[in-house]
């Protein structure tokens, strides 16, 4: 065991000039103090990179690599080859980790086997200017630990890419980031480490995930398209997992780009994916608020021309970075043990889930 490894903070940056300043900060006010950021800016046309210098002007662990625009996974897998550290903990460059996340992390790393490939925590949900909105609904369902490949294939629990730190041997077994991959790399990743690995958790909320506005109903759509090619690999990979995780998994997935969708007012996408989750899987029907929407789209469909025609749209402001203001304060989340018809089914598709953990 290594008394104090060091950590390879890995950030990939594009247009990122509202919230790099507020992700940098949170990594430099860790508590776990041996770690060295790389920061690649994606080819962005703002001020990403003389935000980054600034940074680098009074911390020397900080170092910027700038390239011309290739993507999530192609930034990434720069950053690890330029990369020193033992373990690797990546951070999306619009979210932020609490004080305690790297050496709690490396803490349970360093006092685990070698089975152990990954640790993760759970995410506060932020909004744009960086308020607590929610929490990752992981935090109430339950830790998930060990053999967690089929969990994985039913939801990605591991909610976002800035939840994780893992061993660099890691990538040296499974590869680099997928480059084909326009969306959905960090799952795709995820899933091939626990191919090979374990997976343990630091079970507390030490991530702040960040969300907001945007073109939500067209990411739809490539997300759904790398998913089906992500998922088709690992079946083929795996022909031991049963059709009724496959099943399980769709609906869970189509649910959420249907929620999406539905939200972005693209209800066209949003009835695709509500025919793709009740394909071969009926629970969703379980849920009430899936009629409700429905009957929303149905008349928000059919009463779009008349409203185009009355209101003019307006235009949103991008936020400057004046106007964030990150929560470090983080309050107890609330939980709630009242469960709807739809919630039990899927809490008890979850329980049959983790059990697989422990085969």
């Amino acid at each position: 065991m290594i008394s104090n490894p060091l950590v390879s903070v890995i950030i990939a940056a594009y247009n990122a000039e509202a919230f790099i300043s507020d992700t940098l900060k949170s990594i430099l006010a860790q508590t776990y103090r041996n770690f060295e950021v790389i920061v690649v800016d994606d080819g962005s046309n703002d001020r990403t990179a003389e935000i980054v210098r600034s940074y680098m002007a009074i911390d020397d662990r900080i170092q910027l690599i700038q390239q011309e625009n290739s993507g999530v996974a192609a930034s990434r897998n720069l950053a690890i080859r330029q990369s020193s550290g033992l373990y690797i903990a990546p951070i999306d460059a619009d979210d932020i980790w609490y004080p305690e996340r790297l050496e709690k992390h490396v803490h349970c790393l360093e006092t685990a086997d070698e089975s152990i490939g990954l640790v993760y925590s759970w995410s506060t949900y932020l909004t744009e200017t960086g308020k607590i909105k929610g929490y990752s609904p992981f935090g109430q369902l339950g830790a998930v630990e060990g053999n967690v490949l089929a969990v994985l294939v039913f939801y990605n629990f591991l909610d976002n890419a800035s939840t994780v730190m893992f061993r660099r041997s890691c990538i040296d077994t499974v590869g680099d980031y997928n480059t084909e991959l326009e969306t959905c790399e960090d799952w795709d990743l995820f899933l091939r480490i626990a191919e090979h690995y374990h997976f343990a958790i630091v079970p507390e909320y030490l991530i702040g995930y960040r969300q907001y506005s945007g073109s939500m109903s067209t990411k739809c759509t490539t997300m759904a398209h790398f998913y089906e090619l992500i998922m088709s690999r690992v079946y083929a990979r795996h022909p031991e997992l049963p059709s009724s995780v496959r099943q399980w998994a769709n609906t869970a997935f189509y649910n959420n780009l249907l929620s999406k969708s539905y939200l972005a007012g693209n209800y066209r996408l949003m009835f695709r994916w509500l025919y793709r989750s009740l394909k071969g899987d009926f629970a969703l029907l379980l849920r009430p608020g899936i009629y409700k929407v429905t009957l929303v789209a149905i008349s928000k469909a059919l009463t779009r021309p008349l409203r185009n025609f009355t209101s003019k749209r307006s235009v949103s402001k991008p936020l400057s970075p004046s106007t964030i203001a990150i929560e470090t304060q983080l309050p107890a989340p609330s939980h709630s043990n009242v469960w709807k018809p739809y919630d039990l089914v899927i809490r008890h598709r979850w329980q049959q889930m983790v059990k697989t953990t422990q085969l």
